[in-house]
Parts: structure tokens; sequence; C-alpha cells
């Protein structure tokens, strides 16, 4: 399977060996064999790779990544260098990049899917079995990266406090 990262490291725990493609080189290595599957990105840009010719089946949620934010790097000498209205108006655009692209696929996303479905693509949910699974495999993989890796469970813990503390908002403010 064509995947990466920390999720790579989740699914070798159920035996799926992975291994990370460049977008260009999924599809034919699934064409000839080489992958069973793939997970990409959303049905907006997993489309126009053409996947859906070879691969039927769709699932959902993408546990692993619930949001694609993109960066912009800036060399810190630069930045600096810059006088504030600069910086302000990369601040901006960025934020309005992120804001639109959040936006318009959102929008986007039905449609694609309708035309998959077309396509004879099905769309699957994991089970809650699944997803518990995925879960405790994942907190094993935190677990291993901590012992290893001192920034990485700063990081993680971090990011653990995050939505521990963000859980009242989530509990209270969203249909469940």
């Amino acid at each position: 399977m064509r995947f990466f990262g920390l999720g790579a490291n989740v699914m070798q725990k159920f035996g799926v060996v992975t291994q990370q493609l460049a977008a260009g080189e999924i599809l034919n290595a699934m064409k000839a064999g080489k992958l069973d599957a793939t997970e990409f990105s959303q049905p907006l840009l997993d489309r126009p790779l053409r996947f859906y010719t070879v691969a039927k089946y769709y699932y959902f949620p993408g546990w692993h990544q619930q949001a694609t934010f993109f960066d912009l790097y800036i060399n810190m000498a630069r930045w600096n260098a810059l006088v504030d209205r600069h910086k302000a108006l990369i601040e901006l655009a960025c934020g309005d990049t992120l804001r639109d692209t959040i936006a318009m696929g959102e929008v986007a996303q039905w449609k694609v899917m309708k035309e998959l479905q077309s396509e004879g693509v099905l769309f699957k949910r994991w089970s809650p079995e699944i997803l518990v699974a995925f879960e405790k495999a994942w907190y094993e993989v935190v677990a291993e990266e901590s012992a290893k890796n001192a920034n990485f469970k700063r990081i993680y813990d971090s990011y653990a406090t995050f939505r521990d503390n963000y859980s009242i908002w989530r509990h209270f403010s969203y249909l469940q």
C-alpha cells in the first residue's frame, strides 16, 4: 500500500507492507500489481490521478490526516529582513489561500464523488471496530516514537494537551 509517515507505521502494525511513492508513480504501480491500495488525498485531488480506474473501493474517514494544510517556508534571516508591511502581506495572502482552499475543497468534493460513483467507485466507511483498532495502533506508534525522539514527545504532548483542552468546545458545539 502506498502510504507515508506515521500513518504508514500504523498500517504496518496490521501487516501492511507500505511504500512511499510520488503521486505520478502510484497509478502505474497499481496497474503493474506492485501496489494493492493507495492512500493519497481526497476525491478532488485523487480523481485526476485516475486511481479509480484500478481501485473501486474508497474508504472514509481519513483517520490519519483529517485535514491538509500547506506550508510556506521562508529563511529566518530573509524574513527578519522584510519590512513589517511585506510580512503582513505574506501573512494575509497565506491566510486567504488557506481559507479559500478549505472552503473550495469542501464545496467541490460531492461533485467529484458523484463522478467517481458513475465510474463504478464504491464509497465505504471504516467500521467503528476498525477505527478503534487504528486508534489503538496509533497510540502504540506515539509511544514508540516518543521513546525514540524527545522532540517528537514534546510536540505530541503539546498537541495532546491542546486536543484535551479543546474537547469541551468540540463536545458542546458540534453535533455528535
